[in-house]
């Protein structure tokens, strides 16, 4: 492979939303347009972008103490939402054309997501940043990321954490912990780890999707992700 050229033409990237919150606010938006920098670079070598934006910034299910699961995640869908539009608005104010879809229809917000759709707008040079995760609850963005990839047709999910890998422990808690260069799903779901969903681990076992797990605190990780370069953990069969 020229080393110029892109290792993947398609990817799916996950954007921890806890990675893009700000000290004083829910999001920081300097660090969002420091994103669509790297992002226009990728769109630059042709690389077609989907993003699966998560929502620990604002909310997540398990905060909702006694209330109604069901309840608790719909909140969760709208928070991803907010998030979603946050990215689109200040992707376009870079110069970047960026759409939102999401599984739950809210026309006034974003379009309904439907695959042919996304496809069409990815091959057309837009951004197109899937909201509301599955629309479905019980299940995370983590399981939205790897199912959206699979009909779009990704080559990859880039799964942009505030860690910066994958490892047999927690490193905030456990300095001893270990970073796997590269792993299978199989040994993340026996051993339970928490690089991702375990839903999300089977079924990415099951589709044979290719996935890598990277600190997003550096922004250009993503594309060095998507030029080849080796940073991070590797996710595969």
């Amino acid at each position: 492979m020229n080393c110029c050229e892109p290792k993947y033409k398609r990817i799916l990237l996950k954007l921890s939303g806890e990675a893009l919150q700000g000290k004083d606010g829910i999001l920081n938006f300097e660090f969002i347009s420091s994103i669509a920098d790297v992002l226009k670079k990728c769109l630059d070598k042709n690389i077609e972008v989907g993003i699966i934006v998560g929502a620990g910034n604002i909310w997540r299910g398990r905060q909702g103490g006694e209330m109604d699961r069901v309840r608790a995640d719909h909140m969760g869908m709208l928070a991803t939402t907010i998030n979603a539009l946050a990215l689109q608005d200040t992707f376009i104010q870079n110069g970047l054309d960026a759409v939102v879809m999401t599984a739950v229809e809210m026309k006034a917000f974003a379009e309904p997501y439907v695959t042919r759709d996304a496809i069409s707008a990815l091959e057309s040079g837009k951004i197109v940043i899937f909201g509301t995760g599955l629309g479905s609850p019980f299940f995370s963005t983590d399981t939205a990321a790897a199912l959206r990839a699979a009909e779009i047709k990704a080559d990859a999910v880039l799964m942009a954490k505030n860690i910066d890998g994958v490892y047999n422990a927690d490193p905030r808690k456990d300095p001893a912990a270990v970073r796997y260069d590269g792993i299978t799903y199989a040994e993340v779901i026996s051993k339970e780890l928490k690089a991702l969903d375990l839903t999300a681990a089977a079924f990415c076992l099951d589709n044979d999707i290719k996935a890598y797990a990277f600190e997003l605190k550096d922004p250009m990780n993503i594309y060095r992700v998507a030029m080849g370069e080796k940073i991070g953990t590797e996710l595969h069969k």
